[in-house]
C-alpha cells in the first residue's frame, strides 16, 4: 500500500545522511502504485522529485518544497533465454547490488565488475554507472518510461537513452520515472566465468592479465574488497562509507589541453585510435605524376579528447586524504580523495558538503585550469 508522509525527513533515505525535510514524501512498492502516484502528483502541478536509493543525492538543509516520490519496487523477472543468453526484467526500485549478486548466483555474467554500487536498478541508466571496466550501458536492452510530459508509459530502447559518460537523455532534461529495466547478460550456467578483465587494478587484484576471464563470483569478491578498501561500500561499521560515492566526475578535456598539464597526470584517450591512413597513387601518364595522395578517408580527427583522473587533480592541488575545513562536519575521505563525507552523522549538513565541494573546485582550477564538475545531484541548493 502507498505510503504518504508530510514534512519527512530525507537525509535517512540518502547515502550522505543530510538534507532537511520534504513537504510531502510518498513511498511506492509496486509498479501500478507508481504509476498512479506519478500521475497523480503531476496533475496536482507543483515541484516533485523521484528517489531511488538516495546513493547519489545532496538534498539542501531546508529540504524540498514539494513532493518525493520514492521508488521501492522490487523484482528480477526473466523475459526471455535463448542459447548463451538470458534478458531479465528488474524493477526500478530494486537494490542495484542486490541484483548484481543475483546474476552471479545463477550465473549471469556482464555486470560483475559493477559490484558494490549503493543506489537503485532505475538509476543505474540515468548515471550510466560504470566501474573497474564495465558500464551498465553494455548490458541494457531497454527500459520501461514513464514520461511526465504525455502521462503515458512507453518503452525505449538503448539506443534512445544517449547513454554517455556519467550522463544520459535523462540528464539532459527527460522528465519522469523509470519502472523498470530490461538487461541481456550471458547466461552460462553454474561454471561461469565473467567477462573478460578490462580494468588493470582489478586484473592486479585478482592476480591476473587483462583479458582473461575467472569464476563470476571471485570477480564480485575483488570487485567487493577493492571498493571497501576506499570506502565506496555501504558499510555501518565505516564513517568514509557515509558518502555519495565519487563526488567529481574524471574530466574530459582536449589533447591539446591535457598536454599543458603536469607530464605524469593520469590520462586515457576516449576517442577511438587513430584510422590507418590510406594512400593512393595517382595514375601516371596525361596529367597524373606517380605521386602519392593522402585519400579523405584516412584523415584523422580536428582534435581528440582524453580523460583525465580527478582524485589526481585533486590531491596535487593539494588536498590530501582526511583533509576537512576548520570547524565543518564534512571532510575528504581518509581512503579516497574523490570522496566527499559526512563525518557527523545527523549533525552533518549539506551546507558543509557544498562547502568543501566548492573549495575544492577552487583548489583544482586555480592550479590546474579544469573546473570539476559534481556527479550527485543537488537538490534545493547548488555548487
Amino acid at each position: 500500500m502507498t505510503a504518504v508522509e508530510f514534512d519527512a525527513p530525507l537525509a535517512p533515505f540518502t547515502t550522505l545522511r543530510v538534507g532537511g525535510p520534504a513537504a510531502r514524501l510518498v513511498t511506492a512498492r509496486s509498479e501500478q502504485e507508481l504509476l498512479d502516484v506519478a500521475r497523480e502528483t503531476w496533475a496536482d502541478g507543483g515541484d516533485w522529485l523521484v528517489l531511488g536509493g538516495g546513493s547519489n543525492v545532496v538534498v539542501a538543509d531546508e529540504g524540498f518544497e514539494g513532493t518525493v516520490i520514492r521508488v521501492a519496487t522490487e523484482g528480477v523477472a526473466p523475459v526471455m533465454a535463448k542459447v548463451g543468453a538470458v534478458r531479465v526484467r528488474v524493477q526500478a526500485g530494486h537494490s542495484w547490488d542486490a541484483f548484481v549478486a543475483h546474476t552471479v548466483e545463477q550465473g549471469w555474467s556482464g555486470v560483475e565488475a559493477l559490484s558494490g554500487i549503493p543506489g537503485s536498478v532505475g538509476a543505474a541508466p540515468i548515471q550510466n554507472i560504470g566501474a573497474y571496466g564495465q558500464e551498465v550501458a553494455d548490458s541494457i536492452v531497454s527500459l520501461d518510461f514513464l514520461d511526465a510530459a504525455t502521462g503515458e508509459v512507453r518503452r525505449m530502447p538503448v539506443g534512445e537513452l544517449e547513454l554517455d559518460y556519467r550522463s544520459s537523455v535523462f540528464k539532459r532534461g527527460l522528465r519522469g520515472v523509470v519502472l523498470s529495466v530490461t538487461f541481456e547478460l550471458r547466461d552460462s550456467g553454474p561454471d561461469a566465468l565473467s567477462a573478460p578483465v578490462r580494468y588493470a587494478q582489478l586484473a592486479k587484484a585478482l592476480g591476473v592479465e587483462l583479458g582473461d576471464s575467472l569464476p563470476l563470483a571471485e570477480v564480485r569478491r575483488a570487485v567487493l574488497w577493492l571498493r571497501a578498501s576506499k570506502g565506496m561500500v555501504l558499510d555501518a561499521a565505516d564513517a568514509d562509507s557515509v558518502s555519495a560515492g565519487s563526488f567529481f566526475t574524471n574530466p574530459i578535456v582536449t589533447e591539446s589541453f591535457a598536454r599543458s598539464l603536469p607530464s605524469e597526470a593520469p590520462r586515457w584517450q576516449i576517442e577511438p585510435e587513430e584510422p590507418d591512413l590510406v594512400i593512393a597513387l595517382e595514375p601516371e601518364g596525361d596529367q597524373g605524376t606517380g605521386a602519392a595522395l593522402a585519400d579523405d578517408r584516412g584523415a584523422l580527427p580536428a582534435e581528440y579528447h582524453v580523460k583525465l583522473s580527478a582524485a589526481w587533480l585533486i590531491e596535487h592541488a593539494g588536498i590530501g586524504k582526511g583533509f576537512s575545513l576548520p570547524g565543518s562536519t564534512a571532510a575528504i575521505s581518509s581512503k579516497h580523495t574523490l570522496a566527499l563525507v559526512n563525518r557527523s552523522g545527523e549533525a552533518g549538513t549539506a551546507a558543509d558538503v557544498a562547502q568543501l565541494a566548492r573549495f575544492v573546485q577552487a583548489r583544482v582550477q586555480s592550479e590546474f585550469g579544469v573546473l570539476l564538475q559534481p556527479e550527485p545531484v543537488f537538490v534545493g541548493h547548488s555548487l
